[in-house]
C-alpha cells in the first residue's frame, strides 16, 4: 500500500509519471527526458532548422532595440548554444543549463570555437538550487515552455520567482495554436488521459498572459520567417513574447 504524497512535489512527481514514454519530448527538466534528448542531438547532420549556430531573431531584436541590457543571464534548455553564445558576445554573464549530456557537449564544443565563455551546466533545472541561484537579469526560454506537462508550471513558475531579478526579463519562444501554428490544442486534462504531450503543448496569446499573469508583458507576436542566408533564426509556428518582472529599474 502506497501512502507517501505528503509534499506539493511529491504530487509533481506522482503526476510526472503519466508522461512514461521514451518516445514523449517531455520535460525540460525531468530525467525520463534525457535519453529522447541525447539521442535528438547526436545526429549533428539532420536537418532540424535549430541545429544552426543562430540565434533567435527576436532575442536579437529585444537587444538590439535596447528593451534589455547585458547583465546576468540563464538560457534555459540552451540545446546546442546558440542563444548562449549570442549574449555571451554580447556582454552577458551567462548559465546555461540543458538535461542532455550530449547538447551540453555540442554547445561547449561551440563555444571553445568561438572564443567565448558561459557556465554550461547538464541538470534538471527545477532542482539545481545550488548551480542556478540568480538573480538573472534575463532569461530565456527559446523552446522548453511548451515540452512541459501542465503541471509542470507550478515548478517553472516557482524557478522564476526564485532566480528572476526584480526588474528582470523572461524571453520565451514557444509553439503557437491556431492557424500556421505547431503543437497539441488538446486541453490539459486531456494530455494526462492520452499519456502523453503529442511533441509539445500549443499556446494561444491569452493562455500566455493568463500563465506568466504576475509579469508584465513587453511584447507578444509570431516569430517571423528567416531567410536561409539570415544570421538569425526565425520560424513563423512559434509565439516570441518578453516579459518584465516588476520592480528594479526599467
Amino acid at each position: 500500500m502506497d501512502r507517501n504524497i505528503r509534499t506539493v512535489e511529491d504530487v509533481l512527481t506522482f503526476l510526472d509519471g503519466f508522461f512514461t514514454s521514451d518516445t514523449d519530448t517531455g520535460r525540460l527538466a525531468t530525467g525520463d527526458g534525457t535519453a529522447f534528448w541525447d539521442r535528438f542531438y547526436t545526429d549533428r547532420s539532420r536537418p532540424v532548422p535549430f541545429f544552426s549556430p543562430k540565434p533567435d531573431a527576436s532575442l536579437a531584436g529585444y537587444l538590439d532595440r535596447g528593451l534589455i541590457a547585458p547583465g546576468r543571464a540563464l538560457d534555459l534548455g540552451c540545446g546546442a548554444g546558440r542563444n548562449t553564445l549570442h549574449l555571451a558576445a554580447r556582454g552577458f554573464e551567462v548559465d546555461a543549463v540543458d538535461l542532455s549530456p550530449v547538447a551540453i557537449e555540442w554547445a561547449k564544443e561551440r563555444a571553445a570555437e568561438a572564443s567565448v565563455e558561459a557556465r554550461l551546466i547538464c541538470g534538471d533545472a527545477f532542482t539545481l538550487d545550488g548551480e542556478l541561484t540568480g538573480p538573472y537579469h534575463l532569461i530565456v526560454d527559446s523552446g522548453c515552455f511548451h515540452h512541459l506537462p501542465p503541471h509542470r508550471r507550478i515548478s517553472y513558475l516557482a524557478l522564476l520567482d526564485r532566480v528572476l531579478a526584480p526588474g528582470g526579463h523572461l524571453a520565451l519562444t514557444c509553439f503557437a495554436a491556431g492557424p500556421d501554428g505547431m503543437g497539441s490544442e488538446l486541453d490539459d486534462a486531456d494530455f494526462y488521459r492520452e499519456g502523453s504531450l503529442q511533441g509539445g503543448l500549443a499556446y494561444t496569446p491569452e493562455a500566455l498572459r493568463r500563465a506568466f499573469a504576475g509579469l508584465t508583458e513587453v511584447e507578444l507576436t509570431r516569430m517571423r520567417q528567416e531567410p536561409p542566408e539570415s544570421e538569425l533564426f526565425g520560424v513563423p509556428f512559434l509565439w516570441t513574447a518578453l516579459f518584465r518582472r516588476g520592480g528594479g529599474p526599467s
